[in-house]
């Protein structure tokens, strides 16, 4: 085993604690040591952060693996998801020693105490301040041997990381906005996520977005609220890229209660009260795939796998349902469903109610699936959402098309 890695974190400490307990032999990238060296000489995994200073340690060269290619892939996808996890920090790029470097240490055919001894004494040789611009890219190749399960959680993490970047931005479009003396950002400034921008290009542009936008600024400015909040209006494609959809869940207009909209149809965020409706969902998915009932109604988990939750409104004034309806927001969501319609290829439409089953006239159904039942709400779920499956439905079809299914359980 070769390699470069920096030091220290107190997960993966724990992590190879764990590792030195049971004498396991610990694979990194595709590589393999045992876990007392390595746990000597890695105190701790993580990844340098470039505007940081920081040292590495050199790595025990181990001329035999000792463990089989499921254990060696299963750490090497732990791995890459830690890299993953510290990206969404802010963290980029592994700084790399200095090229003249050549120093490495080989231990063979000692006890366990002379070769932990052996790996200490090298990893204080060894450690060295490096230069902060010194970078170096992780090879895709390490993780080429992966389950579909693995290759699975590491797009939902890069799902969430470029999320949660969105995100940011558009905070800080608001507080930039707000630092300036402006009483509110503008509406087609907090759209920020790339694949969207492209497929709907020029959209926000048109008269009737125009009107769209200066009718939603001037009800930020307004004396009563507006949910959700502003950085979250566009959430439902900041959460699920256009490249990436491959279900689409149509609702009507946000949650007008305080606290319960969060820019995704059907969802609330952990800790609000589930609405009816969204337990009748939670109910049918228990019947139909075998969920269990969740503690709580954020369904952020299904938009970063491909299902878009998309309001056909995506504003309202608090405890006013429909206030925002034929202002404008129906064309431009009647856009985002043409696009996905024209541009892709294999995509579940799932309409629930008739609002949802209008929107079929926008969906070319030789190249889409569209599957229709009753609402969930309380008062038409028991008229033919009940027993609709369309969560296993959604998967098949999603296999069929050699597509990864839906984790529905919350």
């Amino acid at each position: 085993m070769s390699g470069w890695v920096g030091v220290p974190s107190p997960h993966s400490r724990s992590f190879l604690r764990g590792c030195h307990a049971k004498g396991a032999a610990v694979a990194i990238a595709g590589w393999t040591v045992d876990a007392p060296n390595l746990f000597v000489i890695m105190s701790g995994l993580s990844v340098c952060r470039p505007n940081r200073g920081n040292v590495v340690a050199r790595t025990l060269q181990q001329n035999r693996a000792t463990h089989d290619d499921g254990d060696r892939q299963n750490t090497a996808s732990w791995f890459e998801n830690y890299i993953i996890s510290k990206t969404i920090n802010g963290a980029r790029t592994l700084p790399v020693p200095p090229k003249d470097t050549t120093r490495v240490a080989t231990v063979r055919g000692h006890s366990r105490g002379e070769e932990m001894a052996a790996s200490a004494k090298t990893l204080a040789e060894l450690l060295r301040p490096l230069s902060p611009s010194t970078k170096i890219q992780i090879s895709k190749s390490s993780f080429s041997a992966r389950t579909p399960e693995q290759k699975k959680t590491t797009e939902t993490n890069k799902a969430q990381a470029r999320s949660k970047r969105d995100l940011r931005i558009c905070t800080d479009i608001i507080e930039k906005s707000r630092a300036e003396k402006m009483e509110y950002a503008k509406l087609e400034e907090l759209l920020v996520e790339e694949t969207w921008l492209e497929a709907l290009e020029g959209e926000l542009q048109k008269p009737y977005a125009k009107n769209l936008c200066r009718f939603v600024e001037r009800e930020m400015r307004g004396s009563v609220p507006i949910y959700p909040p502003p950085h979250l209006i566009f959430d439902a494609l900041h959460r699920t890229p256009f490249h990436q959809v491959k279900a689409v869940i149509i609702g009507q207009d946000p949650y007008h209660g305080p606290g319960q909209a969060m820019g995704l149809a059907f969802s609330v965020p952990e800790g609000i009260k589930v609405p009816s409706s969204l337990v009748n969902i939670f109910k049918e998915l228990r019947q139909d795939v075998g969920c269990s009932l969740p503690s709580h109604g954020n369904l952020e988990r299904w938009a970063v796998q491909g299902v878009l939750l998309l309001n056909a409104v995506l504003t309202v004034r608090k405890h006013q349902a429909n206030s925002h309806a034929k202002k404008g927001w129906e064309p431009f969501t009647d856009a985002i469903i043409q696009i996905i319609s024209q541009k892709k290829t294999g995509v579940v439409f799932l309409l629930w109610g008739n609002s949802a089953q209008a929107k079929s006239r926008l969906i070319d159904e030789s190249k889409h699936h569209i599957l229709r039942a009753a609402h969930p709400s309380g008062l038409s779920a028991n008229r033919g959402f009940f027993g609709c499956r369309h969560f296993s439905q959604t998967n098949q079809i999603l296999e069929k098309l050699n597509l990864s299914p839906i984790d529905w359980q919350l």
